[in-house]
């Protein structure tokens, strides 16, 4: 069950799967309409469950890491953050951010062919209704970044692939070609700086939204290009062919589905608590790709 903490100053407004949002709360006793506080937790979900225990410091590193990314494409796109003058009990997993009507469209864009894009093109030649080459196999590197959308699904239900068509029925035409250049140009500008980090960024999920008076273009929102909603690669271990290894919830992953867990996904039953060493193994995994990717130690 997911708990949230009380926080002086700012009232609870939601929790999801791995984050919080508060209000502020003026001096008058009401919620400040066009800011909101947004905390990124250390809970991890996994084919999804919620995890127990959390993984030590996940939510300050993806926190600091987006930051650290926000500043790389500022002069792409703005983004939502106001400040990092949080509350002390948050401090370094959450900032205050403008309130935006989110789009209602997944931004996802691929650089390299795996996942689900890659069962769509071994059924069907193409992503989203994208045509690829021929010849492409798991790990394969795609000739340019192609935008791949899927629709938000509520909660317990999954995302489905989305056409460029579909897309520009829900938000409009200039504002899909805006949200496709974009998510593009995202991944595209982060694998030129991961990739001289030793990094490769296979695919990204980005957020966007607008001003509630629909005032300005764009905004990027949440979380950019973090292991949680991108898929990083170690260089050096690049081997198209089969699946590549990964600094996210990989460790979490294999641990559920081998024999040691005795968990079954398909069993509809919570998963099983993980062990200490899959728990210090996930936070590395994420502190490494900090590292590697800022060049600070965190």
């Amino acid at each position: 069950m997911t708990t949230h903490l009380e926080l002086p100053g700012y009232a609870h407004v939601y929790s999801g799967k791995v984050r919080d949002l508060y209000a502020p709360v003026g001096p008058d006793g009401a919620t400040v309409p066009d800011q909101l506080l947004l905390v990124a937790s250390d809970r991890l979900s996994a084919y999804d469950w919620m995890m127990s225990p959390e993984i030590p410091d996940k939510g300050e590193v993806l926190t600091r890491l987006s930051l650290w990314w926000f500043d790389q494409l500022s002069d792409l796109v703005p983004n939502h953050v106001l400040s990092t003058d949080v509350p002390a009990a948050v401090a370094g997993r959450a900032v205050l951010v403008r309130t935006l009507d989110m789009l209602k469209v997944e931004a996802i864009a691929r650089a390299y062919l795996t996942g689900g894009g890659l069962e769509e093109y071994q059924a069907k030649g193409s992503v989203s209704g994208v045509a690829l080459p021929d010849g492409l196999v798991d790990g394969s590197r795609l000739p340019e970044p192609v935008f791949t959308p899927t629709t938000k699904a509520p909660v317990g239900e999954h995302d489905l692939p989305m056409t460029f068509a579909e897309v520009e029925a829900a938000l409009g035409a200039e504002a899909a070609a805006e949200v496709s250049r974009l998510t593009r140009a995202i991944l595209a500008r982060g694998n030129e700086i991961a990739g001289a980090r030793g990094i490769l960024i296979a695919d990204t999920k980005v957020e966007f939204g607008v001003a509630p008076d629909g005032s300005g273009g764009l905004v990027l929102a949440d979380e950019v290009l973090t292991p949680d909603s991108s898929r990083f690669w170690p260089a050096e271990l690049w081997e198209p062919g089969h699946p590549q290894p990964s600094f996210d919830k990989q460790y979490v992953r294999e641990w559920l589905t081998s024999a040691e867990s005795g968990w079954s996904k398909s069993s509809g039953e919570p998963p099983p608590e993980l062990p200490a060493q899959v728990v210090e193994q996930t936070r590395a995994k994420y502190v490494e790709a900090y590292e590697r990717l800022t060049g600070e130690t965190f």
